[in-house]
């Protein structure tokens, strides 16, 4: 008799009893299906997410304030009796950008000079303009704009979207993180991690310019004595005790994890080779890409194998343009038109020829691009020509799949300095993010220290306004 009120989740169990369960389990895996299934038809399979580590200075980059131009020297003031602080520093006075403002595409979407190359894409663009952030610490602003909490141990986005929906193929994984070449970004190898969804879900790392990406994936070079059948008998052998030690503790994922992660390696070894090896797109492709120019060849790599991994069923692939610390990323503190003009430039050719590579391939049809970070930058000076953490507001952008081209939502003030208008929330983004892969952000939970967890907590709207 049919149930109206029975979920996915649990036909899934009332059928994984039956004689069919362990083939329909095989089959759901290799097809990407996780647990639990999309709640709705997704306009999105796969997400890329750009991220900016250090804040990116949203009153050098999309936010154009003329009172910056026509207040630039003057103290800043936003109003009697309105408290004005910084994060490290003391407000100096209201600093114009160091960069050219103009309008672009049909949107007339306002855009600094120092995105010269994405400044071609915003009509394909959704712009949330006044993201609010609760902190202004680089940790635990991080923390929200990855996992949607300001302490460690919550899992990232990435990895529940791998718990939701597993891989796109058995033969990589389903999430994966590209570091800068320069180092982890903020949270170190926290920024991608599982917290407590089981293991086999954190983000598999892959340093994409060393010699060897993914690390013991082979064994090491000394180890003449190790013949792939000395191997196959010694994992045989090692996969009978693992699994003779997982029966016994079933509430414990740890294990069960690690099998699975060994499991995939073997598979990597085979896909992993070629996944890595650029030199079949050419050097057209390369160079379209940047990887011929010093300055945008790290990104420029990690966004082409961002491209193939999407296209061989990595189901999140996130990119970090910039590291955890005080120079060579965001966190432009010092010179503005050095710091945030050098990030820029690494960044922005190799993220727009993302963009018109997934749309040229028709994979921006069911590929969802994100940009964004962790938090903006102040309209005054630090120091001289520096510019301090701002919470009160930054700007992100989404693209592609079932994204309303050429939309935005949200304003900040007079100055860019807080959101006034259509606030949107780290809970908002994750929330927007998980419904364009057919995932309710309410109804994704995993039951932890005797709470219902969610990407989103207990706030979160999607965005309704940049969907098509």
């Amino acid at each position: 008799m049919h149930d109206p009120h029975l979920s996915r989740r649990d036909f899934l169990g009332r059928l994984s009893t039956g004689l069919g369960g362990v083939a329909i389990a095989s089959l759901f895996q290799q097809e990407g299906f996780g647990a639990p299934l999309p709640h709705f038809v997704p306009r999105a399979r796969r997400v890329i997410q750009l991220f900016m580590s250090g804040g990116a200075s949203q009153c050098d980059l999309f936010d154009y304030k003329p009172e910056l131009i026509a207040r630039h020297g003057q103290k800043f003031d936003p109003g009697p009796g309105v408290r004005v602080e910084a994060s490290v520093s003391l407000p100096g006075a209201v600093m114009k950008s160091p960069f050219e403002w103009a309008r672009h595409g049909e949107t007339g979407r306002w855009v600094s000079s120092a995105l010269p190359n994405l400044a071609r894409h915003v009509d394909e663009m959704a712009f949330l303009m006044a993201m609010q952030s609760a902190s202004n610490v680089h940790g635990p602003a991080s923390y929200l704009q990855t996992s949607g909490y300001v302490l460690p141990g919550f899992p990232s986005a990435g990895a529940w979207v791998s718990y939701a929906l597993g891989s796109l193929s058995r033969d990589v994984p389903a999430f994966v993180a590209l570091p800068d070449v320069r180092g982890l970004p903020y949270n170190g190898r926290s920024a991608f991690t599982a917290g407590f969804l089981p293991a086999n879900h954190q983000g598999t790392v892959i340093q994409a310019s060393a010699p060897q990406p993914i690390t013991h994936l082979r064994p090491p070079a000394s180890a003449g004595q190790v013949t792939p059948e000395s191997r196959a008998d010694g994992l045989a052998l090692l996969q009978e005790m693992n699994s003779r030690h997982a029966a016994a503790r079933p509430e414990d994922s740890r294990l069960t994890a690690r099998m699975e992660s060994y499991e995939l390696a073997a598979r990597l070894q085979l896909a992993a080779p070629e996944l890595l090896d650029l030199s079949s797109e050419g050097e057209v492709t390369r160079a379209f890409y940047g990887m011929d120019q010093p300055e945008t060849a790290d990104f420029g790599r990690r966004c082409l194998l961002a491209r193939r991994m999407i296209e061989r069923g990595v189901r999140f692939v996130q990119v970090w343009s910039g590291h955890g610390g005080g120079s060579a990323n965001w966190d432009n503190h010092s010179d503005i038109a050095k710091e945030l003009g050098a990030a820029a430039r690494g960044m922005d050719l190799p993220a727009a020829a993302l963009l018109s590579d997934l749309r040229q391939r028709g994979l921006l049809e069911d590929t969802l691009l994100v940009w964004t970070t962790e938090f903006g930058r102040m309209p005054f000076s630090q120091g001289s020509v520096g510019r301090d953490h701002n919470g009160g507001t930054f700007v992100s952008w989404f693209a592609g799949a079932g994204v309303k081209a050429g939309s935005s939502i949200g304003r900040s003030d007079e100055w860019s300095w807080k959101a006034v208008e259509g606030t949107t929330t780290s809970y908002d983004f994750h929330a927007t993010l998980l419904h364009l892969l057919g995932l309710r952000h309410e109804k994704l939970s995993f039951r932890h220290g005797g709470i219902d967890r969610r990407l989103t907590d207990v706030h979160g709207r999607v965005i309704t306004e940049i969907l098509a």
